[in-house]
């Protein structure tokens, strides 16, 4: 009988009913002792641990679960705390743990950016002058820990040392090998001590390796993986990479390692096995199932492929596993009873991600006809979803007869702008926010008695409208320039609109971590997107009237919408994306009619939907502007249109900012500590532009001189006139009092700055 192997590559952190994240936030606002999270979070790991074992899992990831962010762990595990956070040596301490990612008064916290090409962030590590100790054996300890409770020989996860370099901050390029150097033996300790506990396998994290890595990287993974080879003989370690293709392959393949982890659902790892074949004396780790997406695999199919991945490998060289971490999708779809039947039959969360694998395990080990019924099932819920897909022969024959002229705006920016200083008469340096408002326990809490329906329509509407009344009154008061009504009514900036689009649905317990306890429902698109009424229109109008002020109207991009749902791949996704811009285009429309004339139209995932190879990019940008310009071809001259992006290298997608053609964008820049503003001195941008001046993700408020600074420090690239004054991102996760005393200070050092430039000027 073939010895093929079931793996998992990393679990849901969050638990089914988001307990992590209860816990977290309760011991943040210290209703729970240290104690109590340690239990809550000990429990929640433990039952992740053993829902994997029940499931039949062979090799079952232990250290793949966080407090906060995986990255960070690396870092607290080696000692690496700034220098801000007074950090003396040890083990590092749960609150500072956490400093370092939210901040404290006296340190801000440490830029946070994307994880590759997801939605899930992590926190940069600081290494400038660091000197890195093995302070805590994480993957020990978790190893430690399953086989003791659980009776589970886990399979320790440790992010890689050439990734984590690589996503690091704080040295110059030509030390990199140095920090190689520096950090290998404590990974050889890290190992030495897992075999010592009895550890065979060990899955070591080298995404870094589906991007356009270079010669010198590579060479150095030689040199690292021979060291492991060499000190640590005795353990197996799989080289796991994912997301996309593997570069270089032909090297990475002969890496002295007992397994290699690739993508077989994204990229093209088929191709690479029959360029270059594979080791014999090599495991593969195959991903098989998709780790990104909750859609069911067609399991006929993917046995298929499997059966042809067989042809390069020896039957007891194959682990079938998910193309990533599941951290990437919800937990569970058991708990979901209000979604369609069809669709419910249609998906697949983590937990039933782990019984494709299991399925195509026995499949291949045992023959086809083992689980001809598991595959006819399958077979049976993709035709019942195919045949209820929505497709609306309107929409696609428009998007058919889409021209580059429909994503053009009549008047050039030179000629808008004059028309929209005439309109809005707004004072140099002008301030905003980027569009929520705090989110307050009430505020949910009564979205939730709605859903229920345990107050009415109308109750729920005056609810919200004196939550706008309130904070139109608030944001006056602040003296802020233009304003926004908060976005009460919405659950959240996409799934929003998945409620209200054809074409999409939603979930109720589909929770996915974005960063920190931040967790967001992405919905479901399957079938053609279209608009019917108005969405947005009613509450912006009601804030408008309350204030001679400016309102904006708030949107979310089409390029957002699409990389933050969860898209079936029956229609492509370009052209699903012109179909979201379509209709965001009919809702433009509709609050431009109802006299909003400044609509902000958010992009925070523009940057993250970056494929990772660097040849994909050029399509991937001019589709997505080709999409925003789209959404907001139509409005006339003087109504100005914003947009928003979350952190993100914007040096890779200037070009692509530019093209937006938005009269205003506003940028990340307060955690990256305006390192973004060089990328506006090496690049002409003539529109207008507002680069975050204070951090919303940290709870800490921000000193007057601190945010003059990142002002001034803009102003010595961007024209006083072209520049605004925001936060770096929404107000949605703050909390009321932190929000109000921010804002101020915020608008206290623009009017400070703002009067020293008007002396200046005389």
């Amino acid at each position: 009988m073939a010895k093929i192997k079931s793996s998992n590559l990393g679990y849901p952190r969050i638990g089914e009913n988001r307990e992590w994240k209860r816990a977290l936030e309760a011991y943040w606002n210290r209703t729970i002792s240290e104690e109590e999270l340690t239990e809550k979070t000990d429990a929640i790991r433990l039952e992740n641990l053993k829902k994997q074992k029940e499931q039949g899992i062979d090799l079952i990831p232990v250290g793949d679960f966080s407090l906060y962010d995986h990255v960070l762990d690396t870092s607290v595990t080696f000692g690496i705390v700034p220098e801000r956070y007074n950090y003396s040596g040890g083990k590092v301490n749960i609150d500072t743990y956490f400093a370092i990612a939210r901040g404290i008064d006296d340190a801000v916290a440490s830029e946070m950016t994307k994880w590759f090409n997801t939605n899930y962030h992590y926190i940069v590590p600081e290494l400038d002058g660091v000197k890195p100790k093995l302070v805590e054996n994480r993957a020990l300890d978790y190893y430690k820990e399953a086989k003791e409770n659980l009776g589970i020989d886990g399979k320790p996860v440790i992010l890689g040392p050439i990734t984590y370099l690589k996503l690091s901050k704080g040295y110059e390029p030509n030390e990199f090998n140095q920090l190689v150097d520096t950090f290998l033996p404590l990974y050889v300790q890290i190992l030495q001590e897992l075999a010592e506990a009895g550890a065979t396998w060990v899955q070591i994290d080298e995404p870094i390796f589906s991007t356009n890595v270079s010669e010198e990287i590579v060479e150095a993974a030689e040199k690292v993986y021979r060291v492991f080879a060499k000190e640590v003989p005795e353990i197996k370690i799989i080289f796991q990479t994912y997301f996309e293709k593997v570069f270089h392959f032909e090297r990475i393949s002969q890496l002295p390692v007992a397994g290699i982890g690739l993508d077989f659902v994204h990229g093209d790892s088929l191709e690479l096995l029959r360029t270059y074949g594979f080791p014999q004396d090599k495991v593969l780790a195959a991903g098989i199932i998709d780790g990104r997406n909750v859609w069911r695999a067609n399991i006929e199919e993917k046995l298929t492929l499997l059966e042809t991945i067989q042809r390069f490998v020896h039957d007891d060289q194959l682990i079938i596993q998910p193309s990533s971490s599941l951290l990437h999708v919800p937990v569970t779809k058991t708990l979901e009873e209000k979604i369609d039947s069809v669709i419910l039959e249609g998906l697949s969360f983590a937990d039933e991600k782990l019984q494709e694998v299991v399925t195509l395990t026995k499949g291949l080990v045992t023959g086809r006809k083992s689980i001809q019924t598991e595959i006819y099932e399958v077979k049976e819920a993709l035709g019942n979803l195919q045949a209820t897909y929505r497709s609306n022969k309107e929409v696609r024959e428009e998007i058919t007869n889409l021209t580059l002229e429909d994503a053009k705006r009549n008047e050039i920016f030179s000629e808008r702008i004059k028309l929209q200083e005439e309109r809005f008469k707004l004072p140099l340096l002008p301030t905003t926010t980027i569009g929520s408002l705090p989110q307050t326990p009430e505020v949910r809490s009564t979205r939730t008695k709605w859903r229920k329906g345990e107050i009415t329509d109308k109750d729920y509407t005056q609810f919200v409208f004196d939550q706008i009344n309130r904070w139109i009154a608030i944001q006056e008061e602040i003296d802020i320039d233009v304003l926004v009504h908060g976005e009460f009514e919405r659950n959240d900036m996409v799934e929003y609109f998945g409620e209200k689009f054809n074409g999409f649905s939603v979930t109720e317990y589909g929770w996915v971590q974005s960063y920190g306890s931040r967790c967001v429902k992405p919905p479901l698109i399957f079938g053609d997107v279209s608009w019917d009424k108005p969405i947005t229109v009613k509450e912006s109008v009601y804030a408008q009237s309350l204030t001679n002020r400016p309102v904006k109207g708030m949107l979310t991009g089409p390029v957002t919408i699409l990389n933050w749902s969860f898209v079936h791949d029956t229609t492509p996704r370009y052209e699903i994306m012109k179909q979201i811009a379509l209709a965001l285009q009919k809702e433009i429309e509709a609050l431009e009619e109802n006299g909003i004339k400044i609509i902000q139209v958010d992009e925070p995932a523009l940057r993250e939907g970056l494929p990772l190879d660097h040849e994909k990019w050029e399509e991937y940008l001019e589709e997505s502007a080709y999409a925003f310009r789209l959404a907001t071809a139509t409005v006339a001259a003087d109504t100005q249109i914003h947009t928003h992006m979350c952190y993100s290298n914007f040096e890779d997608i200037f070009d692509c900012i530019d093209a937006l053609d938005a009269d205003v964008i506003s940028i990340e820049t307060s955690r990256s500590h305006g390192e973004l503003v060089s990328t506006f001195e090496e690049n002409t941008y003539t529109k207008e532009i507002g680069l975050g001046v204070y951090d919303i993700h940290s709870p800490r408020i921000p000193a007057v001189n601190e945010i003059k600074q990142n002002i001034n420090r803009a102003l010595q690239t961007i024209t006083p006139k072209q520049f605004w004054v925001n936060p770096d991102c929404g107000l949605k996760t703050r909390k009321e009092d932190e929000t109000i005393a921010a804002l101020k200070v915020m608008v206290e050092a623009a009017k400070e700055v703002r009067k020293e430039q008007l002396t200046t000027q005389r």
